[in-house]
């Protein structure tokens, strides 16, 4: 029998504060009603935000796993990932940044290859900078999400890797314009958008999607989605993330 080999799907953004944390936590949110099994892997490594976003042990880290790694006291997974659900389980950033230099990326990849065989899917959420770590990541990923604001500073980053991307013949990745943030108030409509980067936006979160107290879901370590009043109120945002989490199981 095959051993099973997760799908990589990685989040990704230009700037900073775009949403791609949170839309990290919903696709695993929605992948979870459908019974499959799903690691949250923080490779926003200055940031280490998933730990307080699913109330996860900090101290069971992805630096930890990797010191272990290196000094010959690995055991098992299950001793550094922290488990939010019967279906979700979350491999965080060191709290302590300053640890996240001693990441590298020949001990990343040893970690993916140990943990493709334990779940059906691993989310990763990354930073916004093109490093050496996140190059590496993008390579190894089945699908990548880039998600984006109406900002005219954003619009021009991701114009420039659509072009690399072009260059390269890379496909595998998608942009998700989300509307569902202040920022993007604007003259800009999403024909303009699209225009700009000569590329299809194939998902929007709309700005009806906006939820005021989001703040309250972090600090009570809590995937938004996955709340009862939140799903019957946005049902029909709902739906986009829906759309994304179908694609992904057909690709599976």
């Amino acid at each position: 029998m095959a051993l099973r080999q997760a799908k990589i799907v990685t989040i990704t953004s230009v700037k900073g504060g775009s949403g791609k944390t949170t839309l990290a936590l919903s696709l695993a949110g929605e992948l979870s009603l459908q019974k499959k099994s799903v690691l949250l892997l923080d490779l926003d490594l200055y940031e280490s935000a998933l730990a307080m976003h699913t109330g996860s042990d900090a101290d069971r880290n992805l630096f930890t796993l990797i010191d272990d790694l290196k000094n010959n006291r690995y055991t098992s997974e299950v001793d550094y990932v922290s488990k939010y659900d019967e279906y979700i389980s979350v491999l965080p950033a060191p709290k302590d940044p300053r640890l996240a230099s001693k990441i590298t990326n020949k001990y990343i990849q040893i970690v993916l290859s140990k943990l493709k065989t334990r779940y059906d899917f691993i989310i990763i959420d990354t930073n916004h900078t093109m490093d050496s770590i996140n190059l590496m990541v993008l390579d190894n990923s089945d699908e990548i999400f880039y998600v984006i604001e109406k900002d005219p500073i954003q619009i021009k980053n991701m114009k420039t890797i659509v072009s690399i991307f072009g260059d390269i013949e890379k496909e595998n990745y998608h942009i998700v314009l989300n509307e569902a943030t202040r920022k993007t108030k604007g003259p800009l409509t999403n024909y303009d958008v699209k225009h700009m980067l000569a590329k299809e936006i194939e998902y929007v979160l709309p700005s009806s999607f906006t939820v005021k107290n989001i703040d309250e879901y972090v600090l009570n370590g809590k995937i938004m989605i996955l709340d009862a009043k939140i799903r019957t109120r946005f049902k029909k945002e709902i739906l986009v993330i829906n759309k994304m989490v179908n694609f992904l199981l057909i690709e599976e």
